[in-house]
């Protein structure tokens, strides 16, 4: 390793890259990649610096800290002694409750323009907490120049923001054509990693169109470009600059399993947040395509099963009513081989091809349907928010499904027990895999034996009698139907967040 690092010390030094050549052998059809002669180095690629500084000197002028105040209001804490001789002891030390408190948040953004637009990421200017509220943001120049900045837009999907500050002639970078990147190009990032300020990191393009999320759900808009360019937090929403200056991505998350770099960072491509943050200046909102269907990807033993090959397509594991996969014809158990003319595959799937297309376009959409093909037309619809999607469902302060996030019960709930469906985007929120099938409780009755019982907000009903119910409406009728068998209770398979198991516990129904 040491030898390793020497040779890479001289080649920077030396202003060169090395670029490989391999020259087919005359003498035989099959060589190997590295055979004596095949691999020779060539003349650096024009732009390839002795050294970054100049570059770096023209380009960290643009690049700005981001910090933002927020408000953290605490939840009233239930007090578990309430109606006890020990009531009061718990409220002197908790208070029934607690007090406002300040948070903040550090990021890194860059000017796009002289009169001062300024791009980052949106989890970088988000509230920290459900229950916080961010009362500023200021913007840092690298002249230590502050500046109180106004939020433009927002879009969580893409992770992306806008800002404004107030100025003249400022520093600013344009963005450039990620579509060029190639694993291997030098890269340069930007950033103020753990709030140090300016700090410039070099490396390589690792991989592009990356894909990080689940199949068929989290995978609709993160096509990153990966790095080994050091990237750590704080980086967030900081350029990636090519050899010619110009922004080819927006430094936006890092794999790692200690918190720190370990050599693995991505940044949103230019090519998808350009359009994105084009739309955010403007004060508009972004629209996605939209189908309504769950999605599963195909395994080695889905693509068994299916008669299909594996990784080819994905399977339509649900179909929203009402939708326009219903209002086509599409079924659950369909496999989608092809939409709008594109392959389905795990690196282009379903998700990522019809959120990129505009809502109102007609697309044809091949399925394989009890093992015959057939093309069917969709009409692309508009992707509801997340928060629409999840239906409002949201999660306390220490990430629970606590009392600040608490509805009242319904009327009449059945069994004392509201539900909802448990959509991808809840079961995410709740640390299920997106894939998970039932009902969430909403609320509880605090008079009913299901909350004696444990049954919470968050807790995921699978089954009543053993029954699969995916709706309020399955819910219901599976408790009427134990009330006319007269059943004073049923049984429900459950499963808690954060616990690795579900486990059955019978709750009372009169």
């Amino acid at each position: 390793m040491r030898y390793a690092y020497a040779i890479t010390s001289a080649l920077l030094l030396g202003g060169t890259a090395v670029t490989l050549a391999v020259q087919p052998s005359a003498t035989s059809a099959q060589t190997a990649q590295n055979e004596p002669g095949a691999i020779n180095a060539s003349a650096p690629r024009m732009g390839a610096p002795m050294s970054f500084a100049d570059m770096v000197a023209k380009l960290q002028p643009a690049v700005v800290n981001i910090s933002t105040k927020q408000r953290i209001t605490a939840a009233n804490t239930p007090n578990p002694f309430a109606g006890t001789p020990f009531e009061q002891f718990f409220n002197n030390q908790q208070g029934g409750g607690g007090r406002p408190r300040e948070g903040s948040s550090l990021g890194s953004g860059f000017l796009i323009s002289a009169d001062g637009y300024v791009v980052t990421n949106n989890h970088v200017i988000a509230p920290g907490a459900p229950n916080a509220t961010v009362e500023s943001v200021t913007v840092t120049l690298a002249d230590q120049k502050e500046y109180e900045a106004r939020v433009v837009g927002r879009d969580a999907a893409s992770d992306l923001a806008v800002l404004k500050i107030e100025g003249r002639n400022l520093p600013f970078v344009r963005f450039g054509n990620s579509q060029q990147a190639r694993v291997g190009d030098w890269v340069i990032a930007i950033g103020n990693p753990f709030g140090l300020g300016g700090s410039v990191t070099a490396g390589i393009i690792s991989a592009v169109n990356r894909v990080t999320g689940n199949p068929g759900q989290q995978a609709a808009f993160d096509r990153f470009i990966q790095t080994d360019a050091s990237i750590n937090r704080g980086n967030s929403g900081g350029p990636m600059f090519d050899m010619q200056g110009n922004v080819i991505g927006i430094n936006s998350q890092i794999l790692s399993p200690t918190g720190g770099n370990v050599g693995i960072g991505l940044a949103i491509p230019a090519e998808q947040a350009k359009p994105i943050v084009d739309t955010l200046m403007k004060g508009k909102t972004p629209t996605r395509g939209y189908l309504g269907v769950g999605l599963q990807a195909i395994d080695e033993d889905l693509a068994a099963a299916l008669g299909v090959d594996r990784n080819k397509g994905e399977l339509i594991r649900s179909v929203e009513p009402g939708q326009p996969a219903a209002a086509a014809g599409i079924r659950q158990g369909d496999v989608v081989t092809r939409v709008n003319n594109q392959e389905v595959t795990p690196q282009n799937n379903l998700s990522f091809i019809v959120s990129n297309t505009p809502p109102g376009t007609r697309i044809p959409v091949e399925v394989l349907r009890d093992g015959r093909r057939q093309t069917l037309t969709v009409t692309v619809g508009t992707r509801p928010s997340d928060e629409d999607l999840a239906g409002g469902f949201q999660m306390d302060e220490e990430g629970q499904a606590g009392p600040d996030a608490m509805i009242k019960p319904q009327e009449n709930a059945p069994a004392g027990v509201t539900v909802q469906p448990l959509t991808p985007v809840i079961a995410r929120t709740l640390g299920f895999e997106a894939s998970t099938r039932g009902v969430v409780v909403a609320a509880t009755d605090p008079n009913s034996d299901a909350a004696t019982k444990g049954l919470r907000r968050g807790v995921v009903i699978m089954s009543v009698n053993r029954t699969p119910v995916t709706t309020a409406a399955d819910f219901a009728a599976q408790i009427a139907a134990a009330r006319r068998a007269n059943r004073p209770s049923v049984l429900l398979y459950v499963m808690v967040p954060r616990a690795p198991v579900g486990t059955y516990i019978a709750i009372d129904i009169d």
